[in-house]
């Protein structure tokens, strides 16, 4: 009996051992990583210390059966105790150090809102095969996205937002089968969405804003069934409005404004029962405005200015359940605005700087 106590007891030790603290290749793995970055105001490095990272490291934990790394967790704007103590946001200088692609049970890497974390994003990265977060947003990081970012097969949030990245869109992106959240809005991004983009199936959020995107809004994001915002805005997007837009079920944001798009507006957008938030200002698009609007049809948000919009504001526009913002200033619109809801909690604003708009709430006819 004492010898299988005793058995017992070492078995135990071993398994306490191996679960409680990581391996030495981790270990320098997340020095190295470490030894690269500067964080001089908060301290969250100074628990960085001792032989087992998977205790009490900032930001840090493991996987409780091997021992091994499984997340990075580091952000800059937190309501941890470490932020509200220090009475500030974070601030982190430095670079991705590669050294962080030996971490290969990895499935979180988290360096977001730092403010000031630049170079590149290590190309290995695209090897570690059990990521699922990749959140790097609001720094400084330059250079292009890894080619090869479409290995990362579990991949689910990609938010590489408010950097400085350039470059294409990789081709590979469109390979990411699992990833639910796309934000890269805010960096230099050049050239065209790919043409299979919509091969993002699982995608709710596509957050692509602020670039120097090119080309027309491909056909095949028809196809991406769970699409609920689609923000292309402060591009070069080319082209019309694809009608097909307002069909897709799930679609309730949509910000196509300051880009080059043309051609006429499509009836479907605006009597889509699903889109809440449209805003297509700051375009050349030009006819009438549709007379589309139904009793279904519920606005928080409706942006038409700065466009060649020409003819009368449609009577239909009275019969939608709920406009909240509306804008149609800046224009070529004539004729009488309707009265009633929602024209009767608008302002002078939301109708001006149009050939010849009259009634409530500007100038009487």
């Amino acid at each position: 009996m004492s010898a299988l106590l005793t058995t017992l007891a070492l078995l135990f030790t071993l398994i306490y051992t191996v679960t409680s603290s990581c391996t030495p290749s981790d270990l320098a793995a997340l020095l190295a990583f470490k030894s690269s970055l500067n964080e001089p105001y908060l301290g969250i490095f100074n628990t960085w210390s001792g032989t087992n990272c998977c205790s009490n490291w900032y930001g840090i934990s493991c996987d409780p059966t091997t021992g091994r790394v499984a997340d990075i967790n580091l952000r800059g704007e937190s309501e941890d105790p470490i932020f509200e103590k220090a009475g500030r946001s974070g601030y982190m200088t430095g670079s991705i150090n590669p050294s962080l692609c030996k971490l290969d049970r990895l499935s979180t890497l988290i360096l977001a809102d730092w403010k000031g974390v630049s170079g590149e994003i290590p190309g290995c990265v695209a090897s570690l095969s059990n990521l699922r977060i990749l959140d790097l947003i609001g720094n400084q990081i330059s250079g292009k996205i890894p080619a090869n970012i479409g290995n990362l097969q579990r991949l689910t949030v990609l938010n590489l937002a408010d950097n400085g990245l350039t470059g294409e869109i990789p081709a590979s992106l469109t390979a990411l089968a699992n990833m639910k959240h796309l934000d890269r809005s805010s960096n230099k991004l050049t050239g065209q969405l790919p043409a299979d983009f919509g091969n993002l199936k699982m995608l709710s959020r596509a957050l692509l804003s602020k670039n120097q995107l090119s080309g027309a809004i491909p056909n095949s994001i028809s196809g991406m069934y769970r699409l609920a915002d689609l923000d292309l805005s402060v591009n070069k997007i080319s082209g019309s409005v694809p009608g097909w837009l307002g069909s897709m079920r799930v679609l309730s944001t949509l910000n196509l404004d300051s880009n080059m798009i043309s051609g006429q507006l499509p009836a479907s957008l605006l009597s889509s029962t699903g889109l809440g938030i449209l805003n297509l200002s700051r375009n050349a698009i030009e006819g009438n405005i549709p007379d589309a609007f139904g009793p279904k049809s519920y606005f928080m948000a409706l942006d038409l200015s700065y466009n060649n919009l020409k003819g009368p504001i449609p009577g239909s526009l009275s019969s939608a359940a709920y406009v909240g913002h509306l804008d149609l200033s800046h224009n070529h619109l004539c004729g009488t605005i309707p009265v009633g809801t929602p024209f009767d909690h608008l302002e002078a604003s939301s109708f001006s700087f149009n050939d010849c708009l009259c009634g409530n709430p500007l100038k009487t006819c």
